[in-house]
């Protein structure tokens, strides 16, 4: 594989490509059975050496870039007060964001109101996520949430009465004891609040969590078939409702796709802020300490920046992601237009597009000229097939497809 050492190929002017900025609020007041993200719950001293580490963090990186997608996931950054969200929003702005900026903001139903939004509103905010996961209160118990339904709609209406017009909520299916018709109603009631935007997630078992305890002495199992048949509930009946899928877990109305989202599964640049963030930015590829202690240390006390992961990133690299990410989206791949973003002009898919001929004579694909795309069928294993992906050569690009 190449290094960045051993080719002249570059990736194109950065002026060509978004810039996205990830902003991680380790904070949470209680965890959830399911979530894996690094989060704590919140303290004043440590809030104070968060907002410290963070600023200096933000000094410390050079990006004389238009940024494109503003994202401030959690943890729970709703959590924050207001004058907390003040300066996090003043800190955001210190970057240079382009007219039209999407600005999200992950929020939990039980940790806003309406003077919250009305900051997040008046320093920048124009998309808030929704973190609803369902609509049944004994599901809710079950993921170990500390919000109602009623509290979710609640939510809902104070989000449109401060004026946001994007709006996404985030639902999980596969829960356990979760049956299709309860899922079905999940999604007719999510509908019918008329968000912008909705993600469907498949609840997975990640280690260290509550439900992954519970699923390693027995008492839950995965039952893949079952999975497949809430994925294809929800892409049924999604579309249908105005909704375009547009990625494996995402659907929209048209023109309010998720711009960070695609940002980062097109293999763009983003610069990650705060423990456990992750950033790809000026080839390389960095992950964050996942702990606000070893996190702040290494920025506020250390002479030599440190990351938990990190890795340098030839553009061969991000071609063959950009593969791999590009499985999981409707519109697919473009062999070509991905040859041409990293400059890999002797850069050949032939074996890559081999493999792709047998998904297409299975149905679980569509080959055409210099693009791919998964069927229904091929989405539902999107992953499996990420995996079994086979490499690329070093042979004229030219030969594709033949």
């Amino acid at each position: 594989m190449l290094s960045l050492s051993e080719s002249k190929k570059v990736i194109h002017p950065e002026e060509e490509s978004p810039l996205g900025l990830y902003f991680h609020v380790p904070f949470c007041s209680s965890t959830c059975d399911f979530c894996a993200f690094y989060q704590k719950k919140p303290s004043k001293k440590e809030k104070e050496r968060y907002f410290l580490a963070l600023k200096e963090e933000i000094s410390s990186i050079s990006a004389d870039r238009l940024v494109s997608s503003v994202f401030v996931g959690g943890g729970t950054p709703g959590l924050l007060s207001e004058r907390e969200l003040i300066n996090l929003g003043e800190l955001i702005r210190t970057h240079r964001l382009a007219e039209g900026c999407e600005w999200s903001i992950e929020l939990a139903p039980s940790e806003i109101n309406a003077r919250k939004l009305e900051v997040l509103r008046d320093m920048g905010v124009n998309r808030i996520s929704l973190g609803v996961q369902t609509f049944d209160d004994r599901l809710m118990t079950e993921l170990g949430r500390d919000h109602s339904p009623d509290k979710a709609r609640e939510a809902f209406e104070n989000i449109r009465s401060l004026g946001f017009d994007s709006v996404n909520l985030d639902l999980i299916f596969g829960i356990p004891g979760q049956s299709l018709e309860g899922w079905k109603a999940d999604l007719h009631e999510a509908v019918n609040l008329e968000p912008e935007h909705i993600s469907t997630y498949c609840l997975t078992f990640e280690e260290d969590t509550a439900l992954y305890y519970r699923l390693s002495r027995g008492e839950l199992k995965i039952d893949s078939e079952r999975d497949a048949q809430f994925y294809e509930v929800a892409w049924d009946f999604l579309p249908s409702c105005g909704f375009g899928q547009y990625e494996v877990s995402n659907f929209a109305r048209p023109g309010q796709e998720c711009i960070h989202n695609l940002n980062t599964w097109h293999m763009n640049e983003w610069i990650g802020f705060g423990p456990s963030a992750c950033t790809q930015f000026k080839g390389e590829r960095r992950k964050n300490f996942s702990s606000l202690q070893k996190w702040s240390e290494v920025i506020l006390e250390s002479s030599e920046i440190q990351y938990e992961e990190f890795e340098k990133l030839s553009p061969y690299d991000l071609a063959r992601d950009a593969l791999v990410f590009g499985l999981r989206m409707n519109a697919g791949i473009n062999f070509r237009e991905i040859a041409r973003k990293y400059d890999l002009a002797d850069l050949s898919f032939e074996p890559v597009v081999k493999f792709l001929k047998l998904l297409d004579a299975e149905g679980m694909g569509v080959l055409s000229d210099q693009s791919f795309r998964l069927t229904s069928r091929g989405r539902i294993i999107a992953d499996g097939i990420a995996s079994e992906l086979p490499d690329m050569n070093e042979s004229k690009v030219d030969s594709l497809c033949e």
